[in-house]
């Protein structure tokens, strides 16, 4: 009888020690289509991508439910459930209204950075952000015991999804230091500062980028030095890449377009385990880590390009060995992963319309011109305050001036603008605000639209047309293609399985809220994924 409550006593620990992840890695990869998934499948090992989907949950058809889909909005999305419109993070950066400049979304003058000669770069924090995050509610739940870390590349991919209440976030500069501001303390962490002592960024500079794999693995890509790629560190785009040749300006920024970007941050978050002794103790920490590298060389080179695949057969690689140091670190089921995206990210315009699709890449200042010429002949005046994001900004104030009345304006623009071809739409202040779920498109632009932040009309482009150059990619539009990404849950209470039915990516904030038993964000439309919830 002794053994057997000893026994249950034993089983019950256990049980209890099993009630919350020991830690949560949230992952994002920047600019990332689910489709590569798929296409580069046959060519990942079976540790990496292949390990989440097939050990883990996979949501097939997740989406943005908002515009624009660039990368500040995306994490903030991500980490708060809510959208733009309530989370204030409308854009990358944006034209302010108030001070009548353009604003950086993690701009913040009240601050310093903790790092000399990054000065221009280190003045950051999250005070732009209206609503909490997960991040933030763990800190609350666990009277600020839980330790919260975010890391990325770029500063935004750090800020954002750590919240407000985080012990640091740490983001690369063109130094080849991770920094951080004083909004998260006086000083950069020992472990931190001896890290950017050692220069681990320059081990990835002297190997140089070369294929991973033999070259008849990237069939699934166009040859390299295509016509739709740009030129990577101005070179012509084709492997062998010396780094070298590009370091002797002293630009460590120049890893941030290789993979060795994505390599940077699992180092460094590597050590941030180790030495914040996150997953430690019973406390649920959270680490949220952005590769942000996949971005970079998806806008110069374009999602055919063979740098890309090599990018994603790395980044699996990465990804491999990150699971493997978390299993000896954390243990097996202990640990609790989930990856993403921000955004996906369009095919480009030229390789399009090259293949007899009626398509083309614009170019904004030619849009913003149009717009001042047409303001000149019909309203005697440039009222054009600025055009950015796909948002026209009206001066009111010179429309005060001349006596017209601010809502024929509005009309009278949307009227010219409807006549361009590569137009689909054009909202008003006033129909966005009234948007009803009758109109999906409508609604996704009224998703993602301040009044107090946005313009007064949002232009929307038809399908395919983007507002870039004729070579690489960008994202931005309410369309599949940009809105489509993975979600995949891994470890800690989660069983195997996929899903196809859309979701939204608002969802996974509140999903994770409900997993770990606390207070969901502030903001969010708390609709959760109850696939990886039912046990």
């Amino acid at each position: 009888m002794k053994k057997l409550i000893l026994g249950f006593l034993v089983f019950s620990t256990f049980l209890n020690a099993q009630d919350k992840p020991k830690l949560v890695v949230g992952i994002v990869v920047d600019q990332m289509k689910m489709e590569y998934l798929y296409r580069f499948s046959n060519d990942f090992s079976d540790n990496g991508f292949k390990k989440l989907m097939n050990k883990g949950f996979t949501f097939h058809n997740m989406h943005y439910n908002y515009m624009p889909t660039y990368t500040a909005p995306g994490h903030a999305a991500i980490f708060t459930g809510a959208l733009p419109n309530v989370n204030g993070i409308v854009g990358n950066e944006w034209f302010n209204k108030a001070t009548g400049k353009d604003m950086y979304c993690t701009d913040d003058e009240s601050v310093i950075t903790l790092v000399e000669g990054t000065e221009s770069e280190g003045k950051m924090s999250p005070k732009n952000l209206f609503s909490t995050t997960i991040t933030d509610e763990l800190k609350l739940a666990t009277n600020f015991k839980s330790k919260v870390i975010g890391i990325s590349i770029k500063d935004r991919g750090a800020i954002l999804p750590a919240g407000h209440f985080a012990d640091w976030a740490f983001w690369y500069t063109k130094t080849g230091n991770f920094i951080s501001s004083s909004f998260y303390g006086q000083k950069l962490p020992d472990w931190a500062t001896q890290f950017n002592g050692e220069k681990n960024y320059l081990k990835y500079i002297e190997k140089g980028w070369d294929l991973l794999k033999s070259k008849e693995t990237y069939n699934e890509s166009l040859n390299d030095n295509n016509p739709y790629e740009g030129k990577l560190f101005k070179k012509t785009p084709f492997f062998p890449y010396d780094m070298k040749e590009m370091f002797n300006n002293n630009d460590a920024g120049v890893l941030r377009t290789t993979p060795y970007g994505n390599n940077l941050v699992a180092d460094f978050a590597k050590s941030a385990i180790e030495n914040e002794k996150m997953g430690a103790d019973e406390i649920t920490d959270f680490l949220t880590m952005s590769f942000s590298a996949t971005d970079y060389v998806g806008h110069l080179l374009g999602p055919r390009s063979i740098e890309l695949q090599d990018t994603y057969l790395r980044l699996d690689e990465t990804i491999a060995d990150f699971l493997t140091y978390l299993d000896k670190t954390v243990g097996k089921g202990n640990y609790l992963v989930f990856l993403t995206a921000d955004h996906a990210g369009a095919e480009n315009a030229t390789y399009l319309k090259d293949n007899k699709y009626a398509v083309e890449s614009l170019n904004s200042k030619n849009l913003q011109q149009s717009i001042i010429e047409f303001s000149q002949k019909n309203f005697g005046e440039n009222i054009l305050l600025d055009y950015s994001n796909f948002n026209v900004f009206i001066n009111k104030e010179k429309v005060k001036q001349k006596g017209l009345e601010l809502n024929k304006v509005k009309q009278q623009l949307k009227e010219f603008l409807m006549m361009q071809n590569f137009i689909s739409n054009v909202f008003t202040e006033e129909e966005i605000q009234n948007a009803s779920s009758s109109n999906p498109i409508l609604e996704i632009v009224a998703n993602g639209y301040d009044p107090k932040q946005n313009g007064e009309l949002v232009l929307l482009f038809k399908p395919g047309f983007m507002e870039y150059s004729s070579t690489g990619t960008t994202h931005g539009s309410p369309y599949s293609y940009d809105t489509h990404v993975p979600c995949l849950f891994y470890g800690w209470k989660i069983k195997k399985g996929e899903s196809f039915n859309k979701k939204t990516i608002t969802q996974i904030a509140p999903t994770l809220a409900q997993k770990l038993r606390i207070t969901m964000p502030n903001g969010t439309q708390s609709e959760v994924l109850e696939e990886v919830l039912n046990k």
